[in-house]
């Protein structure tokens, strides 16, 4: 096993936690985004307030990308058992 190959699979390990993640993620942030505007406007200062809402959108996230996120991750663990012989050999 060669230093490139270490490489390109710690590579296209932080490229797929990157893409699987990257959909709670923007869901978090746009969900904390119109929370804090709701509180500016409402002058409403509770720091729990923003959990629940941020809760429900991870939620319902999961459950619209969650067969994708599913998909993506057998992929790349079928494509990595595959490769075996060929890092070793």
């Amino acid at each position: 096993m060669t230093p490139t190959t270490v490489i390109e699979i710690g590579r296209n390990a932080v490229e797929i936690t990157l893409l699987i993640s990257a959909p709670l993620f923007i869901a978090a942030l746009v969900t904390g985004l119109i929370v804090s505007i709701f509180q500016a406007a409402t002058q409403i200062n509770e720091a729990t307030l923003s959990f629940v809402p941020k809760l429900i959108a991870i939620f319902a996230t999961l459950i619209v990308a969650g067969p994708w996120m599913l998909t993506m991750m057998t992929d790349y663990m079928r494509r990595l058992y595959e490769s075996i012989p060929a890092i070793i050999g």
